[in-house]
């Protein structure tokens, strides 16, 4: 079942500036959408628009069934939203700013639980202009969990963590996707999407240029294989020379270039110094798909 369905998406700024140009994606029930792109491409416009904080110039969007700005009071009450900044009263301690917030929804999760899932139970006291930024970043998205939702958004939600906190925020995530919540992420950590991201789409300059699953997306461009040739060794096979010697051979096909690779080298008693074979990421599909677009 949809969750989530947007189609032909505009959205116009004052002046007539168009910051989203029809773009169109659904996200299913149950999973993480990750929604990419260079700064400036239409990211938090659009899902501005999806949250129902703002009405399309053209197009539709439907959260759960309903229009999330004409429909508000129905569908509100069922999202988790988590901007990039919280904004609370600097002076609350972080217990008081999750109380506050749970004051103003139907049937909040008891806040004691929203702060323990993001491990902040032992900093419920601390005001909240005394927590770190990750910290900050932790009560943001205990509050965005207080009101139990069905759809989750996230607006680089980890921005500031340690790789500890940020590995810790990730387990959560994926326990909320396991328990059948909806996630649309925003983020600029492309490991972070690869490693969460059901399905992604990529934006540049308002438009969707790219859109699948993440192994869709990535394996449309070629795996690399490098390594450091014996000096005045003649290669068989075109590649890209660094200073250093290093060479990197781009294919489609990683297993079968690598056995021939490998052959050849057998054959020629050639020592492959530094052998490394990869496949491509999504951070280099991911910038290959902007130079494309501009």
């Amino acid at each position: 079942m949809t969750a989530i369905e947007v189609r032909g998406l505009t959205r116009r700024y004052s002046g007539g500036f168009e910051a989203v140009r029809g773009v169109s994606f659904e996200v299913e029930r149950g999973e993480m959408f990750a929604l990419l792109g260079t700064n400036g491409a239409g990211k938090t416009s659009t899902v501005e628009v999806v949250e129902g904080l703002s009405r399309p110039a053209e197009g539709t969007v439907r959260v759960l069934g309903h229009d999330p700005f004409a429909e508000r009071a129905q569908v509100r009450p069922r999202m988790g939203v988590m901007l990039q900044e919280g904004g609370f009263p600097p002076d609350l301690t972080a217990f008081e700013a999750a109380r506050m917030w749970a004051g103003t929804l139907t049937s909040p999760r008891p806040v004691d639980e929203a702060l323990e899932m993001v491990d902040l139970t032992h900093r419920a006291t601390v005001r909240v202009k005394q927590l770190s930024g990750g910290e900050r970043r932790r009560l943001d998205l205990a509050l965005a969990l207080l009101g139990k939702p069905e759809v989750l958004f996230l607006d680089e939600p980890t921005t500031g963590l340690d790789p500890e906190s940020r590995r810790n925020t990730w387990e959560l995530i994926r326990a909320l996707l396991r328990e059948g919540v909806t996630v649309l992420l925003t983020t600029h950590y492309l490991e972070e999407a690869q490693a969460l991201a059901d399905r992604l789409a990529i934006m540049h300059r308002g438009r969707i240029v790219a859109q699948g699953t993440v192994s869709e997306v990535v394996d449309a461009y070629p795996s690399r294989i490098s390594f450091v040739p014996p000096a005045g060794v003649t290669l068989p096979f075109v590649v890209d020379a660094e200073p250093s010697g290093r060479v990197t051979l781009r294919t489609n096909s990683l297993q079968s270039s690598l056995h021939e690779l490998l052959a050849w080298a057998h054959l020629n008693n050639v020592e492959l110094s530094g052998l490394d074979a990869r496949s491509a990421s999504l951070e280099e599909a991911f910038l290959a798909i902007a130079e494309e677009a501009a």
